[in-house]
């Protein structure tokens, strides 16, 4: 997330919140009406791909619930990996759903960014 956030936040200049302070503005609206709406698309973009990351993440989500909470990813290992006599089509079904959930995120990950990028150009 650093590595998505720290270019949105050396993209803030100096000028800006100058500008801010020689119009009235304070600190906090500032960060209201500059600088936050500037960094917005990176946070959110960072957040989606933390989600991303963390919602196929089938080991850690085992390793941090012993295999006792079944996270979808789980119930996933769980139907695929040689349960027979359950039904193996919902596996299936889970594992293309987070695939459409991963797709989703990644869209909104790539508008964000495109987003960002007109900061980071200095448009």
């Amino acid at each position: 997330m650093v590595l998505v956030i720290a270019p949105a936040i050396d993209g803030l200049r100096a000028e800006w919140r100058e500008a801010a302070a020689n119009l009235g503005a304070s600190s906090f609206e500032y960060w209201r009406r500059v600088g936050g709406p500037i960094l917005l698309p990176s946070i959110l973009g960072g957040m989606i791909l933390l989600f991303g990351g963390s919602f196929a993440a089938y080991a850690t989500a085992y390793a941090l619930t012993s295999g006792h909470i079944t996270f979808v990813p789980l119930q996933i290992g769980e139907l695929i990996g040689g349960n027979v006599l359950s039904d193996p089509h919902q596996g299936y079904a889970l594992a293309l759903g987070m695939i459409v959930a991963i797709a989703i995120a990644m869209t909104i990950y790539f508008l964000l960014d495109r987003r960002a990028s007109r900061w980071r150009r200095g448009a």
